[in-house]
Formats: structure tokens, C-alpha cells, sequence
């Protein structure tokens, strides 16, 4: 199967108009296409979604997704095929609008409705937080339209509307609910950029739309609150205290660190399976642990030849190691004509450490920054870079996650599971 990389800027696809009222989710949605290249290629996209069951990866703001038609099993299976997911594994279903959604929840006999099917509980958090990161947990209907796949035999599922314009608009054009998990294969690092989907997923699908890197970089936060207290299963994109403050939440829970060692069957991805795994050995190190000495890099690499580093706020560089310099690459992921100032840009710094006098070892070093988002932002693209680089393991310096921010919670969460070792 040959794969095509579309690119598509969405500044170029035309413009979205949302009106709200005051006693609405939202008012109406409509989009005002621009007719060019963009759309076209966009359309033709849309039109393998709904003719084929050959999925199709797209950007989101959070990481970039594999979609599929999730009212056709056989659509929705090859997802789990292209990606060699588990099948116990649940798919969120993305919406383009609270019509659809109230169509997903209503069921294939839905009668004319006198009480609206979306819960309560949820409103605030549409209201404030969508379209955008948040995935909320809803009851399946009986007389479901989603395939039973999406929800892995679950009572629930997962739904959100990414704040994309090109997600939005694909979904649009599609005119069917979107299945999309990450568009990596499964246990690899998210993709949040075009080249990544191909290094996973060529030969696997046909289409890759290239809409240039995600803002966000990390998946949706995904919260339940059909059970009392309200719970947050997965961090992401909002944060606990940004959920505290609407009504209803202000008792929200953490329910994700413990659902692994349970092993209890997953309410939402990400809760059961190693995920964000490279193929190098990572070593986790919490924050406030000492950076690897000389010596500690020295065993970890008698058998190794190439070491990676990922800093964020206190290492030095190449951690103080006595290192000859050996090169420096900038890599900026972009599709040609899209590029904005929230582009990741990974610096990988090239050194040669000696280890007697008939060996060295190369090490690559990324620093990340010490802002938060940065680091959600250039994660996945570090871990993948320093892969590409044939590297055979890979310190990473962990950042604080006890303050209050799910941003930095979200990253270490991916970079627990992505550890083989923790300090």
C-alpha cells in the first residue's frame, strides 16, 4: 500500500463561525470554504473516509490522529489493524458539532427528544473547554449507531471536538463521527508531526493529511463524570484546577495513577498499555534526582555506543560530561508554507564522549526549555528524533508534577509509561 502525505493549511481552507446564546451549548455552526488546493485535497480525504475503511491520519491540536468512520465496524477495525492496538483498547470519538453529539447519544431510534440526551454534568465543561483538549465519558445509548469496536465493550465512550479548523473540517466533510486515537503504532510515541505518522503507519494507509505541527502536543485531559466524585482518567491538554473551577467539579478526583497496577479493563486510552515507548531504553529521572554522573554513564554504556539526553529546566548541557563537540542540527517540523510561532523545534547537539583510548561513545543531547508547554509540546518529537538517531538509551529529567498543573502532570504521566527505569 503506497502512503501520501497531503498537505493542507488550514489557514486557507476558508473560516468557521460559531454564535452562542446564552440557554445553548452552542448557537450553529458553519464553515465558509475557500476553494483552492487546500479544500481539494481536504475533500478527497473526507471522501476515502466515508468510501473506504482504509483509516486516515490528520492533525489536532493535541497529537495527530488515525481516523475512521466510527459507525462501521469494518472501518473501525482497521484502525486497530494499522496500528496493532490492543482491541480492548477504547476509541475517541471526535464531533464536529453538539448536533452530532446529541445524535450519538439519541441512538438509531431516536424519537423527537423532550429532554436534552447530553448529562448535566457536562455542560459547564462544553461550555468553557470546547471545541479543545477534554474528552468526556457518556453512556452508550441502546440502539447505538457506533460501531461496538469504538467502545471495546464498555457501557461508555469517549467524545470530544478538537479545536483544530482542519479536524473540524474534516469531520465536516465527512459527515460521519470520527474513531481517532493517536496515529502512531501502538506502544510508539505519539505523533505530532507528519513525518512521524510515516515512520509508524508507511504502507499501512493511504493518506496522511500534513497540516503542520500540534500546538498542544500531549492528548486530551479525559474526565468522567457520570460516577460521583467526578474523575479526571487521563491528564492532558486542562488542567484540575481549570476543572474545579466549574460547577460541579469543584470535587474532581484524580482517578488515573493506580487503574494500571488494578488491572482493571480501561475506561479511556491510555490507562492499561505501555504507551510512548521508543525503541531505546528510557531512564526516567523524577524531578529533584541527581543528573547521571560519569561514572553512572559509563556502566550504563559498556555495551552501548550512543546515549540521548532530553533536559528541561536544570541539567547543563551534555550534563557536564567531559564531551568533545562533535555537531549541531536545528529540526523544525513543518509541511513548506505553514509555520507559526507555537512550531516545535527540537535542537539536537551532537558530542563524543571518550571512554579510554579504543572506545567513545556519542551522545545527543535535546534541552526542551523550562517552560511547561515547551516541554508537552517538543516531548514526542525528542523521543522520536533521538530513536532516529540509533541511540541506546535515553536519560530524560523529569519536571514537577505536584503543583497543580495537569500540563506537567500529562507529561510525566507519558513519560512513566514510557520509562523502563525510574530514579
Amino acid at each position: 500500500m503506497e502512503t501520501n502525505i497531503l498537505p493542507v493549511n488550514s489557514g486557507k481552507l476558508g473560516k468557521i463561525i460559531l454564535q452562542r446564546s446564552d440557554d445553548e451549548l452552542f448557537g450553529e455552526w458553519s464553515i465558509e470554504y475557500q476553494e483552492g488546493k487546500n479544500l481539494e485535497s481536504l475533500r478527497r480525504a473526507a471522501n476515502e473516509l466515508v468510501s473506504t475503511d482504509t483509516p486516515v491520519a490528520f492533525p489536532t491540536e493535541t497529537v495527530y490522529g488515525l481516523g475512521a468512520d466510527a459507525t462501521r465496524s469494518s472501518a473501525v477495525r482497521a484502525i486497530f489493524a494499522a496500528k496493532g492496538r490492543p482491541a480492548d483498547n477504547p476509541l475517541i470519538v471526535h464531533v464536529w458539532s453538539i448536533a452530532q453529539l446529541r445524535e450519538l447519544l439519541e441512538g438509531k431510534n431516536a424519537t423527537r427528544r423532550e429532554s436534552d440526551p447530553i448529562p448535566e454534568i457536562y455542560k459547564p465543561l462544553i461550555r468553557r473547554f470546547w471545541p479543545g483538549p477534554l474528552t468526556i465519558i457518556l453512556p452508550v445509548p441502546k440502539e447505538s449507531v457506533l460501531a461496538p469496536e469504538v467502545t471495546a465493550g464498555l457501557s461508555t465512550f469517549g467524545a470530544r471536538m478538537p479545536r483544530s479548523i482542519l479536524a473540524l473540517a474534516l469531520i465536516n466533510l465527512a459527515g460521519v463521527p470520527l474513531a481517532a486515537p493517536s496515529a502512531n503504532a501502538s506502544t510508539r510515541p505519539s505523533p505530532t508531526a507528519a513525518e512521524h505518522v510515516k515512520d509508524d503507519l508507511e504502507g499501512r494507509i493511504h493518506t496522511i493529511i500534513d497540516g503542520g505541527p500540534c500546538e498542544v502536543g500531549v492528548e486530551s485531559t479525559v474526565v468522567d463524570g457520570l460516577s460521583y466524585p467526578p474523575s479526571i482518567l487521563r491528564p492532558g491538554g486542562v488542567t484540575v484546577e481549570q476543572l474545579r473551577q466549574c460547577p460541579g467539579w469543584e470535587n474532581v478526583v484524580v482517578g488515573y495513577k493506580d487503574a494500571h497496577e488494578k488491572g482493571i479493563k480501561p475506561r479511556a486510552p491510555g490507562m492499561k498499555y505501555r504507551h510512548y515507548s521508543p525503541k531505546a531504553t528510557v531512564i526516567l529521572y523524577e524531578t529533584g534526582a541527581k543528573a547521571p554522573s560519569l561514572n553512572s554513564v559509563f556502566d550504563q554504556t559498556s555495551r552501548r555506543r550512543s546515549i540521548g539526553i532530553i533536559r528541561t529546566k536544570m541539567w547543563p548541557r551534555a550534563l557536564g560530561l567531559p564531551v568533545q563537540e562533535a555537531e549541531g542540527v536545528s529540526i523544525r517540523h513543518t509541511n513548506g508554507d505553514i509555520q507559526t510561532p507555537s512550531t516545535p523545534r527540537v535542537v539536537v547537539e551532537g558530542f563524543i564522549l571518550e571512554k579510554g583510548l579504543s572506545q567513545s561513545v556519542d551522545v545527543w543531547d535535546i534541552n526542551l526549555g523550562a517552560e511547561t508547554e515547551a516541554v508537552a509540546r517538543g516531548l514526542f518529537s525528542a523521543l522520536r528524533e533521538l530513536d532516529n538517531r540509533g541511540v541506546d538509551i535515553i536519560h530524560v529529567e523529569g519536571i514537577d508534577d505536584k503543583v497543580g498543573d495537569d500540563i506537567a502532570a500529562a507529561v510525566m504521566n507519558r513519560l512513566r509509561k514510557a520509562a523502563e527505569v525510574r530514579v
